[in-house]
């Protein structure tokens, strides 16, 4: 081959390269890569007796590990507790209402693909425990509209009554997962507990499903499954609420291997 054949061919394969690098390195991110998360441990107190437990943490740790499992970014999650001084390997930020939302506002503009919010705590009818406080379902409903806005988004909250979170929550773009009825307890949060029954689920289930679709009923008959084998009454019958336009979205972000 000529010179200037052979400098041509090589010109044109190195621009085809360059070409399908982005599309390559984009296709190899995985559909959560873009996504902002953020994971709570809203307290440290063991139902019943007010003891210290691990549980939450425990959870909250763990949770993480299994979202940048199925593709989250480490960089796009953050993680909360409401004593982060005892986690220095996991690096924790305080687990109050403002640093939640200012991080939650400052990972949605660099990872714009969608959301993930992740409360696991104590519940009351009235919401959610976060340290001293008990937020409010509209709190946390004005908080994720003006970080996620219209974006893909997947809320789950782990406590008792949270199904209180679902008429508050849910929105055609939203996917919410609640660990009971509005009116029921959920159950594992003793000073002896690993993680609470839902925690113990979600990541029980998580790899196993090929997308969150799949997730929120795999949650549910585990829960269900549990309770039964442990007597813990009355059932806390974990909720799901998936909308209009986000439902045909969600077989769209697989999971690995899904």
């Amino acid at each position: 081959m000529k010179p200037r054949a052979l400098f041509a061919a090589l010109a044109f394969t190195l621009l085809a390269f360059a070409a399908s690098a982005p599309r390559a390195a984009a296709a190899s991110a995985g559909p959560f890569s873009n996504w902002a998360a953020i994971v709570v441990a809203g307290d440290f107190h063991a139902a019943h007796t007010n003891q210290p437990t691990e549980a939450f943490d425990n959870a909250r740790r763990d949770v993480s590990v299994a979202l940048e499992k199925v593709g989250f970014a480490p960089a796009n999650l953050r993680e909360f507790s409401v004593r982060p001084d005892r986690y220095p390997d996991t690096k924790p930020l305080k687990a109050d209402l403002e640093p939640i939302y200012d991080s939650l506002r400052d990972l949605t503009t660099k990872a714009t693909g969608g959301c993930l919010i992740y409360f696991t705590s104590h519940g009351a009818p009235q919401g959610v425990v976060l340290g001293d406080n008990l937020v409010p379902p509209a709190i946390i409903d004005q908080m994720i509209s003006q970080a996620c806005g219209r974006r893909p988004t997947v809320v789950i909250i782990s406590a008792c009554f949270s199904g209180v979170f679902v008429p508050a929550l849910a929105d055609s773009n939203r996917m919410i997962l609640t660990a009971a009825r509005p009116d029921r307890s959920s159950f594992g949060c003793s000073e002896s507990d690993k993680y609470p029954y839902f925690d113990t689920c979600f990541l029980k289930v998580l790899p196993s499903v090929r997308d969150f679709a799949a997730l929120g009923p795999g949650v549910q008959a585990c829960v269900a499954q549990r309770e039964q084998e442990t007597g813990a009454q009355p059932p806390s019958e974990p909720q799901v609420s998936v909308g209009a336009s986000l439902r045909p979205m969600l077989p769209l972000y697989l999971f690995p291997g899904g």
